[in-house]
C-alpha cells in the first residue's frame, strides 16, 4: 500500500512548526521557524500576520524538499488560540498587526464590563471569564482604534478571525473565511451550546457579528490549497483544533475524566468532559474541546497560566543568565533548593485562578547569598507552582482528586522541572513518547477528517509513553511549599 502522508502546521505564539508524519505516526520531517514579536508599549504585545505567513512558508519549503507532495492525503492546522488577525477579504492583505493573546490593552475594558454586572452573562453564555486574554475585546479596541480596520468594516471589506483562520485564507488563495468550534469558543461571542457566533454577545461587546467566520467541524473540509509555494492545488485542509484542544487530542485524552498540562509559551491545564460542558464555581474556563464529523462535541475544563517556558526565554533574553533555554535545568541543579527564592511569573498578568490583568511579576527571598542557581530554580518551580493553584481548583470543581495527569510541550522536557511538578501536585505525571503533541493533536484531527484513522479509539490506543514522575514530597514538604507560594502570590497581589 503506498505510503500516506499527513502535514500538519502547528502556528504558536514565538514560531511556527511544520510537520509530517505518515500513518504510522512516523516522522518524516519536521522543522521550526522563529518569527519577530512587537511591543508597541508596555502590556502590548502584537504579530505582524505576513511574518507568521513567511515563517510557515519556511517551514514548508524546509519538510517538502524532495518529498513526493502527491502522498499528502490531508492538511491539519493547529493554532495560538485568541490572537486575532484583521485582513481585507478582496485583496488578502493584512490590515493591521495581529493582537496577541498575552496583550492587556482591554483590562480596563474587562474591568468596565464586569462593574456593569456582565461577567455572569459572559460565563453562562461562553464558559469564559471577563479578560483581556480573549479575541472579543481585542476586535472592539481595533474597531475603534485602529482607522483602516474600522473603515475595511465600514466597507464590507473587514475579515475577522483567530490564526486559524488567517492561515486557511492564504492556504486556499483567498476562497475560504472559516474556523471551527475550538477557536471560536475563545473569542466571547461564540455561544458554548448553542455552537453559533451570538448576536447578544457581539452587541455587548460592539463587534458587528458578520465580520466573524463562518463555522464548521473541527475534523472537516475547510478548504483546499491554491497557490502555495511547494504544494500542489488541491491539497484538502481537513482538521483544525486550537492549540490546547490539540494537545489534548495529541495526548489521546479522548475520554471524560482525562487531563493534560502543556508547557508552551504558558501553562494550560485542560480536562476532557465529555458531551456535557461543566460550569466552573472555581474561577476556571469552559471550552470546546473539539466537534467531530458527525457534529458531536467534547467539552473541556480549562486552567491556563500566561507564562511558563516564556519565564525560561526572559531568564536567557532578559537577565541573560543562560545562552540556551535547556541550560536552565544544569544551572538549577547546581543548588539543592531555591533556599527561599520564590518567582511569581506573572510577567503578563496572573491567569487562573486570580484573572488579575495588573498584576506583574516577583522575584522575592533573595539574600546576599542567592546565587544565579537559586534564581533559576525558582524560575522553574513558578512555573510549577501556578499549576497547584489551576489543579486545586479544578479537582474542586469535580468534587474528587485527579490521578494521573499527561504533560508535554518544550518545558515537559525538563526533569527537574516535571519532579518538582509532581512533588507540589501530589500527582503522577505521564510524559509521552512524542512530547510534540500539539502538533500531533492536528495530525490526528486531519487524519480523522480524511478517514485515515476511523475514530477516537484509534487514537487512544496510539499512545505511548516515555516517562512517568512520581511524587516524592511529603504532605508535610508539599504544605510548606505551597505556603511560600501562596505569600509570594499574596504579595504580588497587594502590590
Amino acid at each position: 500500500m503506498a505510503q500516506t502522508l499527513i502535514l500538519a502546521v502547528d502556528q504558536g505564539t514565538t514560531g511556527t512548526k511544520v510537520l509530517l508524519m505518515d500513518e504510522k505516526l512516523q516522522v518524516v520531517r519536521e522543522a521550526y521557524q522563529d518569527f519577530p514579536q512587537h511591543f508597541p508599549q508596555p502590556g502590548w504585545v502584537e504579530h505582524d500576520p505576513d511574518e507568521i505567513w513567511a515563517s510557515a512558508l519556511h517551514g514548508l519549503r524546509k519538510v517538502l524538499d524532495g518529498v513526493d507532495v502527491k502522498k499528502i492525503a490531508a492538511i491539519g492546522l493547529t493554532n495560538q488560540r485568541e490572537t486575532v488577525c484583521f485582513w481585507d477579504r478582496k485583496t488578502g492583505h493584512a490590515l493591521s498587526h495581529a493582537i496577541v493573546w498575552q496583550d492587556r490593552r482591554t483590562a480596563d475594558a474587562c474591568a468596565a464590563l464586569r462593574e456593569k454586572g456582565m461577567e455572569k452573562f459572559f460565563q453562562e453564555s461562553t464558559g469564559l471569564l471577563l479578560d483581556p486574554y480573549f479575541s472579543g475585546t481585542k476586535v472592539a479596541w481595533a474597531l475603534k482604534n485602529w482607522d483602516n480596520v474600522g473603515r475595511a468594516q465600514k466597507e464590507g471589506r473587514l475579515a475577522v478571525g483567530t490564526i486559524d483562520s488567517f492561515l486557511v485564507a492564504r492556504f486556499t488563495g483567498g476562497a475560504e473565511h472559516v474556523t471551527e468550534p475550538s477557536n471560536a469558543s475563545r473569542t466571547l461571542c461564540f455561544h458554548l451550546t448553542k455552537h453559533r457566533w451570538d448576536p447578544d454577545l457581539c452587541t455587548a461587546l460592539g463587534v458587528p457579528v458578520e465580520i466573524w467566520p463562518e463555522v464548521r467541524p473541527s475534523m472537516s473540509l475547510f478548504g483546499q490549497t491554491r497557490g502555495v509555494p511547494g504544494l500542489p492545488d488541491g491539497i484538502p485542509i481537513m482538521g483544525i483544533v486550537g492549540d490546547q484542544q490539540s494537545a489534548l487530542l495529541g495526548q489521546a485524552c479522548v475520554r471524560a475524566g482525562t487531563a493534560k498540562c502543556t508547557y508552551g509559551t504558558g501553562a494550560f491545564l485542560l480536562l476532557n468532559t465529555g458531551d456535557k460542558p461543566a460550569m466552573s464555581r472555581h474561577r476556571l474556563l469552559t471550552t470546546i474541546a473539539w466537534q467531530l464529523k458527525d457534529r458531536s462535541v467534547t467539552y473541556a475544563l480549562e486552567g491556563s497560566a500566561f507564562i511558563a517556558g516564556a519565564a525560561v526565554q526572559w531568564v536567557r533574553d532578559g537577565l541573560g543568565l543562560i545562552r540556551a533555554s535547556h541550560e536552565i535545568e544544569a544551572l538549577a541543579e547546581t543548588v539543592a533548593s531555591s533556599d527561599g527564592v520564590v518567582f511569581v511569573p506573572a510577567l503578563t498578568g496572573l491567569g487562573a485562578p486570580y484573572w488579575d490583568a495588573h498584576a506583574t511579576g516577583m522575584l522575592t527571598g533573595l539574600t546576599r547569598g542567592s546565587t544565579r542557581g537559586h534564581i533559576a530554580r525558582a524560575v522553574l518551580e513558578g512555573i510549577a507552582f501556578q499549576n497547584v493553584d489551576i489543579l486545586q481548583a479544578m479537582q474542586k470543581d469535580l468534587g474528587k482528586p485527579l490521578a494521573r495527569l499527561n504533560v508535554d510541550g518544550g518545558a515537559a522536557k525538563n526533569n527537574l522541572l516535571m519532579q518538582f511538578q509532581s512533588d507540589v501536585l501530589g500527582v503522577e505525571l505521564h510524559r509521552p513518547r512524542y512530547s510534540e503533541t500539539t502538533s500531533l493533536g492536528a495530525v490526528f484531527a486531519a487524519g480523522l477528517g480524511a478517514g485515515v484513522w476511523k475514530d477516537l479509539t484509534d487514537i487512544e490506543k496510539s499512545w505511548q509513553e516515555d516517562r512517568r514522575f512520581a511524587p516524592r514530597s511529603d504532605e508535610k514538604s508539599r504544605e510548606a511549599e505551597l505556603k511560600r507560594w501562596t505569600q509570594a502570590v499574596a504579595r504580588v497581589r497587594m502590590a
